[in-house]
């Protein structure tokens, strides 16, 4: 088991949040699929508890569908910290969203993409 600090720890994540949600309609007709209740929580708070709880610091969360909603709702949670990955003007699908989100990941997030994406 690696000790937390070690250049091999994992402290940041993603949470892929900007789909529609359109296999959840009419719930997502007039809000975000990552905010749709189970349990009396969002399912976005279900998937950045278990973050926090993994001892995950960061978060990059990308938002499209609703995405003020979703901007909202983070606003004043502090356990992981937050970044928006703003994809509000396209939406992405799963790869472009990560690439666009590599910045706010860092460096160590998929060494061999951001060195090819480098030399393309």
């Amino acid at each position: 088991m690696k000790e937390r600090g070690t250049a091999n720890t994992i402290n940041t994540a993603m949470v892929l949040a900007a789909g529609f949600g359109m296999r959840m309609r009419p719930l997502t007709d007039r809000m975000p699929k990552p905010l749709v209740r189970l349990a009396g929580k969002p399912l976005l708070d279900h998937a950045l508890d278990r973050l926090a709880e993994a001892g995950i610091q960061r978060a990059v969360v990308n938002a499209h569908h609703f995405a003020d909603q979703i901007e909202a709702h983070l606003v004043e949670r502090r356990s992981p910290e937050i970044f928006i990955s703003d994809e509000r003007t396209a939406l992405l699908e799963t790869g472009g969203g990560v690439r666009k989100a590599l910045p706010l990941l860092g460096s160590q997030a998929f060494p061999r993409l951001q060195l090819r994406l480098r030399l393309e």
